[in-house]
């Protein structure tokens, strides 16, 4: 009986473009679905020089894999995941290995990787990134957890995985669920950027008036420099396609209602349990939620009808500044993303190696951008940097953005125009760089009702004043 490299549970779009793209770099590949029609669809889809077999059932399916069994797993996270895991285990063999190649939290993987353990089986998390053109041509792939494992699936993954400067975007990611975690605060810093870039796209069309072709025609200019990034050229991109229903630009057709899943929220409940400030992830999380409002909004915006916004009275320095400050603002939402990625290193004995991290997220992945390879550098000089705030060169970019940033925020909270991206990067930076902040005055209240004691500087200890007693 003929046998396979790799097993693919999961033949829906992600999935069966991650199986081609494997088969297109000389694996032999299986792949299952309990949906008769897409395992029909996989085969009509393979290439001629594609090695690839669709099976309809599961205990096929796990025989047809020489041992030992590489198994990806392509299903919606949650309780898919242990179905399958429960149907699949009692037909693998000692050594075999699962990689879930799904959005999973990382908790469940911890909870998967001991139970899977315990029978002598290797299981794995891997973050995937780039949508399904990047499954199909060559996405960022952060796989953790097992090294044996890693090891054995290293060759096919950097074959798969995007190249910039010849090099594989993918890499050991660490220990555990080190792989999920980092896939999420990818997400994290993925909704922090949108949110950003739509606050700046706001600005520019209901600040400076900008129509489609204008906005088309700044984003470009903005990809074709410092900005450079797959965020940037897609919403480019998005500025010139035309709506078939109505032959209008079909931006203004869309209602304005954003999607989440639970990547975001994941993110920003981590960042609060082991306590990193995340505030424009955190933000970003939240407009999305507050969007849904419509009605609401409706209603509110009747009630608080707002002034004229006032144009700027020189519109490329306004554009430029809107610029400046997108650009800072994403700095900060990676700075704040990657400081989680530190303390969750040290929290969870995770030992992500962050220079590898910023590497493979330099292609591939929805948040690659040209700025990743000014933290590459940072990373290459100092990989125990705490926060990519404190590199030398990376300072340098700010002292000279930041002006803008304070302009672009002002004229945002000036004109009534949302901000709240903007806004949290830069409050997030004011806080981060100043040496006393008012906590003080929290730490005294705390203490005043509800003896929470606090700390001094001019001496070590703590203490606790009966404040009451002062006024008596």
């Amino acid at each position: 009986m003929e046998r396979y490299n790799y097993g693919m549970v999961g033949l829906g779009v992600m999935g069966r473009n991650l199986l081609y793209n494997i088969a297109d770099n000389g694996f032999s590949i299986a792949g299952f679905d309990l949906d008769e029609e897409k395992v029909k669809e996989l085969e009509e889809g393979a290439t001629s020089t594609m090695k690839v077999k669709g099976i309809g059932s599961l205990e096929d399916f796990v025989a047809a894999l020489e041992s030992p069994r590489k198994i990806i797993l392509m299903v919606p996270a949650g309780k898919p995941v242990d179905a399958v895991l429960e149907n699949i285990t009692p037909l693998l063999s000692k050594g075999d290995i699962v990689i879930d190649a799904g959005n999973s939290y990382f908790e469940d993987t911890n909870r998967r990787v001991a139970d899977l353990g315990s029978k002598n089986l290797h299981f794995m998390g891997m973050g995937v990134s780039g949508g399904e053109k990047g499954a199909r041509t060559g996405p960022s792939i952060m796989p953790g957890g097992d090294l044996e494992a890693f090891n054995l699936l290293q060759p096919m993954l950097e074959a798969i995985a995007a190249k910039v400067d010849n090099e594989a975007c993918t890499a050991y990611m660490g220990k555990g669920s080190a792989g999920n975690y980092v896939k999420m605060v990818h997400n994290g810093i993925e909704y922090a950027i949108m949110q950003l870039i739509s606050e700046a796209y706001d600005l520019l069309k209901r600040g400076s008036k900008l129509n489609n072709d204008q906005l088309y025609e700044v984003f470009r200019e903005w990809n074709n420099g410092e900005m450079n990034s797959f965020l940037i050229e897609i919403t480019r991109d998005i500025f010139q396609q035309k709506d078939t229903f109505t032959d209008q630009y079909l931006i203004d057709q869309i209602l304005d209602k954003a999607g989440a899943k639970g990547t975001g929220k994941w993110t920003s409940e981590q960042a609060m349990e082991i306590g990193v400030s995340i505030p424009t992830i955190d933000i970003a999380v939240t407009s999305r939620i507050l969007s849904a409002y419509k009605e609401e909004r409706v209603q509110a915006s009747q009630l608080y009808p707002k002034a004229e916004i006032a144009t700027p009275e020189n519109t490329d320095q306004f554009i430029k500044e809107v610029g400046d400050a997108l650009y800072l603002a994403t700095l900060i939402s990676y700075a704040q993303g990657l400081a989680l990625l530190v303390k969750a290193s040290e929290e969870y004995k995770f030992e992500i190696p962050l220079k590898d991290v910023v590497k493979i997220w330099r292609g591939g992945c929805i948040i690659r951008s040209v700025l990743l390879e000014k933290f590459y550098t940072a990373y290459t000089k100092d990989p125990n940097l705490s926060n990519i705030l404190l590199d030398a060169d990376i300072a340098a970019i700010v002292k000279e953005k930041i002006g803008s940033l304070r302009k672009t925020a002002a004229f945002a909270v000036s004109s009534g125009v949302s901000g709240l991206g903007l806004q949290t990067a830069l409050g997030y930076f004011d806080a981060y760089t100043t040496e006393y902040l008012p906590i003080n005055l929290i730490q005294a209240q705390r203490d005043y009702f509800g003896a929470h004691t606090y700390q001094r500087l001019d001496r070590e200890g703590v203490f606790h004043t009966s404040w009451q007693s002062v006024n008596q």
